[in-house]
């Protein structure tokens, strides 16, 4: 477990973050269950497996936690960050989904179990030593990791971990709900990519 950092704030601790993700998470799921469910056939036809997997990733206080996310890399693909495992393993639905964001609407329920937030630090591997200790450094291990951020409306990926938690850690200090409302906006319009299979620059 890794200690909280005073760093981080307010941000990882105001209740109105808490409320509002869990409003958002409960207005959205009535329509985010039907869309993976659709989602998920083509999936099954393709790669025959399930459309739905869990991975462990590095949460809150460095503590692992398993995420929830629709399938979009082919059965047997070898565990790793996007930017190294490349392009040339996506399903043909997956590239879809990822440009979509669809592979991610699965993750509210990770919202709604409390193991992430709507907004914040995308989570990564426990394999990411360097990614670990640079957001450690910077006390964005603090924060609950999102389904969005600003290092994703910004177009970064995971390939350069120094910027990536540098820009991590803009999101530290007092929490705003103006602020998270502006990248939600932002991901929904799809500004920023942060998802290096998905722009063909993995692997």
């Amino acid at each position: 477990m890794i200690t909280d950092s005073s760093a981080a704030g307010n941000v990882g601790h105001h209740p109105g973050k808490r409320l509002f993700d869990l409003l958002v998470a409960i207005g959205l799921a009535p329509v985010a269950i039907p869309v993976c469910l659709i989602a998920a056939i083509p999936i099954l036809f393709e790669a025959g497996a399930s459309p739905f997997f869990r991975q462990v990733r590095v949460g809150r206080n460095g503590i692992p936690f398993s995420i929830l996310k629709l399938r979009t890399m082919s059965p047997g693909t070898r565990e790793g960050a996007s930017h190294e495992v490349g392009v040339a393993t996506l399903l043909k639905s997956g590239r879809i989904y990822r440009r979509l964001k669809v592979d991610e609407l699965p993750q509210l329920w990770n919202v709604l179990n409390g193991t992430m937030s709507l907004v914040g630090p995308r989570p990564h591997l426990p394999s990411q030593i360097v990614l670990t200790e640079e957001r450690l450094r910077r006390g964005v291990l603090a924060i609950k990791p999102g389904i969005t951020g600003v290092s994703q409306v910004a177009g970064l990926d995971m390939s350069d971990p120094h910027r990536l938690a540098e820009a991590d850690a803009v999101y530290l200090g007092a929490w705003s709900l103006g602020r998270d409302i502006e990248i939600l906006w932002q991901t929904v319009a799809g500004r920023g990519n942060g998802d290096a299979a998905s722009k063909g620059t993995g692997g």
